[in-house]
């Protein structure tokens, strides 16, 4: 039986929507087929195997008994094969198949974990190391959609250095190219950490500042007024299938943290409400930028309907998308025939025969 090692938690801003994406995805894996075993990462960057049920992982109930931790390391030689359990003084060989680190953010989704796996020579789920780090910088993403002649919106990105030396004249080109309501993000990080809204000049310097606490650069983009579309993506570059789109109406101004993963009450329309045409050039230009970016596996793409003209806009691609209760990745296969267990195996099998 194939040994699948679910990596989870991390030390990133986003530790807890990982925990919640981890237990759905164990409680997923078909396991006529797959053995699980659950690898967690602390806050503070403590690595434990955890022995537990998974259904404590949410509210961080796993790590108070003991007895199903155990300190762990995966070990960068391949001669290993999977984990090293450091318990009673001794060390123990945990061989593993294939590693499915459901991890979001900073530490987890940008290249350092698929550096350590492609090291260690563990078949692993998700983009290689390069794709996950472009995709993580929504500056760099921005760069080669443009290259790649991909509609988006406006932009201007800069990093902390820059802002420190001319902070008042990045400001106010960035106000003057992109206008108001605009959008201020941590160009690394993810599930709308660190995100501000602002609708005025006066706003603008806070907000970048804000970012700053989460990232050493930040990506400026212009308000779009339009709908939220989204369209999930699985496979290589020989093999691609996208999703059905689907449709966000967040229940706060943006689609922000609280309104992805605690209130629950964002209408979700699957499939979304836009023209056959629409959805089928959103399926198109998912592909294309999947494609541009190097993506393996899976991600789902971001996109902007402008409601003035009905152009469609490229938002971002998320290498690790969530796989909570409630995430459009899985809800979107599953409306297109795919339902969640499969959707795993199929993950799984494109990773081993990576």
């Amino acid at each position: 039986m194939t040994t699948v090692l679910v990596l989870f938690g991390g030390a990133s801003n986003e530790h807890e929507v990982s925990l919640l994406s981890a237990k759905s995805v164990i409680e997923n894996i078909p396991r006529e087929e797959f053995r699980v075993e659950m690898l967690g990462i602390t806050k503070q960057g403590g690595w434990l195997h955890y022995s537990g049920n998974p259904a404590l992982l949410p509210d961080g109930k796993w790590l108070e008994n003991s007895a199903n931790l155990t300190p762990a390391v995966l070990s960068p030689d391949p001669a290993h094969g999977g984990l090293l359990l450091l318990k009673d003084g001794e060390t123990q060989t945990l061989p593993v198949d294939v590693v499915f680190p459901v991890l979001h953010g900073k530490n987890g989704e940008d290249g350092t974990v698929q550096g350590l796996l492609t090291l260690a020579q563990l078949p692993f789920v998700g983009c290689d190391l390069l794709s996950s780090a472009m995709c993580m910088d929504k500056g760099v993403t921005n760069l080669v959609m443009d290259f790649a002649g991909i509609a988006q919106a406006k932009w201007r990105a800069f990093t902390r250095d820059a802002f420190a030396a001319d902070g008042e004249a990045l400001l106010a080109e960035a106000a003057a190219y992109l206008g108001f309501p605009l959008f201020v993000k941590p160009a690394n990080a993810g599930s709308s950490v660190g995100v501000s809204k602002v609708k005025a000049a006066n706003e603008l310097r806070a907000a970048v500042e804000s970012a700053f606490l989460h990232d050493s650069k930040v990506v400026l983009e212009e308000g779009i007024d339009g709908s939220e579309l989204e369209c999930a993506v699985l496979g290589d570059a020989r093999a691609l299938c996208t999703s059905v789109v689907g449709e966000i109406a967040p229940s706060n101004e943006f689609y922000d943290y609280s309104a992805k993963y605690i209130d629950n009450e964002s209408g979700l329309y699957i499939p979304a409400r836009v023209s056959e045409a629409d959805a089928a050039a959103l399926r198109g230009i998912a592909a294309k930028a999947y494609c541009a970016m190097g993506c393996s596996d899976l991600a789902r793409v971001d996109f902007f309907r402008r409601h003035s003209d009905g152009a469609l806009l490229l938002n971002e691609l998320n290498t690790l998308p969530g796989f909570t209760a409630i995430s459009m990745y899985p809800k979107l296969f599953a409306a297109a025939g795919l339902p969640y267990p499969e959707l795993l195996r199929r993950l799984i099998s494109l990773a081993l025969n990576r």
